[in-house]
C-alpha cells in the first residue's frame, strides 16, 4: 500500500480536457492519479487543491511560533501553526507527492509558494543545530525516500534542460531545490508547452506530455511501487534537534 498526495495548484478550476480555458495541469495530474489507481486501487489518495483555497501566507507570528521550540510555544502559537501542521502531516504521510504545478511569470503560483513556505518546516521537516559542525542544517526526509513528480505546462516553449529559455524557468528547479531541502530528491518532471500559441502545435505538445505521463506511471508502478517500504522514520522526526533562539 502506498499513499498519494495529489496536489493541484492552478487558479484556473477545470481540467482543459474538459473546460474551456482550463488546466493543462490539473488535466495531467488527474491522468496521471487515475493510471496510478487503475493499476493499484487500493493505495490511499488525498487530493488538496491549493490553486482554490490556498494555504495562508507566511507571517511575523508563523514565524515567531515556527522558530519556537514545542516545548516552549504558548497556546497561540499553536492555533497559527495548526494549518502548516496539517500540510506537513499530509507531506510526511506521502509516499508519492504529485504537483499540478503551472508557470506563472517565469515561476510557481503564489498559491503554490504559499504552500511550500508552510512545509519548509524547521524541526519538522529540516533540522538546525547551530553547535554542529559544518552545516548546521540538514533535512530531515531524506530516509524516508518520497517521489516526487511535477506536472508544469507553459505558455511559452523551450523552457527544457539546453533550450533557448531554460535560464527563465523557476518553476522545476524552485520546486527541485525545496523538497531537496526537505531530503525529497527522487523528481520527475512532466510540461506542456505553447500554451499561449494554441493551434497544432499546442496540441502536439499535449499529446505528447500525456504519452509521457502514461509512461512515467508505467515506469514508476514497474520501478518504484514494488520498493516503496515506510522507515519506521516520521516518528522521530520531531525529536531531532530544534536550537533557534531568536527567529529571522
Amino acid at each position: 500500500m502506498a499513499t498519494i498526495l495529489h496536489l493541484d495548484s492552478s487558479a484556473r478550476a477545470g481540467g482543459s480536457e474538459q473546460t474551456p480555458h482550463g488546466s493543462h495541469t490539473r488535466r495531467l495530474s488527474s491522468r496521471f492519479v487515475a493510471g496510478w489507481r487503475a493499476a493499484r486501487p487500493g493505495d490511499t489518495v488525498v487530493y488538496r487543491d491549493v490553486g482554490q483555497a490556498p494555504p495562508s501566507p507566511v507571517t511575523g507570528r508563523w514565524i515567531h511560533s515556527a522558530f519556537t521550540p514545542p516545548a516552549k510555544r504558548e497556546p497561540w502559537m499553536t492555533d497559527v501553526l495548526a494549518e502548516s501542521d496539517a500540510l506537513v502531516d499530509e507531506l510526511l504521510d506521502a509516499d508519492l507527492i504529485v504537483a499540478g504545478v503551472p508557470m506563472y511569470n517565469f515561476n510557481v503560483p503564489a498559491q503554490f509558494k504559499a504552500y511550500i513556505d508552510n512545509i519548509v518546516r524547521v524541526g519538522r521537516t529540516f533540522g538546525f543545530d547551530r553547535s554542529r559542525a559544518g552545516d548546521p542544517y540538514w533535512p530531515l526526509l531524506t530516509e524516508a525516500r518520497k517521489k516526487l513528480v511535477i506536472l508544469s505546462s507553459r505558455g511559452d516553449f523551450g523552457y527544457g534542460r539546453g533550450e533557448r529559455i531554460e535560464a527563465m524557468n523557476h518553476v522545476e528547479p524552485s520546486i527541485r531545490t525545496a523538497f531537496g531541502y526537505m531530503g525529497i530528491t527522487d523528481v520527475d518532471s512532466v510540461a506542456i508547452e505553447y500554451d499561449e500559441f494554441g493551434g497544432e502545435r499546442l496540441k502536439h505538445s499535449i499529446a505528447q506530455a500525456e504519452d509521457q505521463v502514461d509512461a512515467l506511471v508505467a515506469r514508476l508502478l514497474r520501478e518504484w511501487a514494488p520498493r516503496v517500504m515506510r522507515p519506521a522514520v516520521l516518528g522521530q522526526l520531531e525529536a531531532r534537534t530544534l536550537d533557534v533562539s531568536s527567529p529571522s
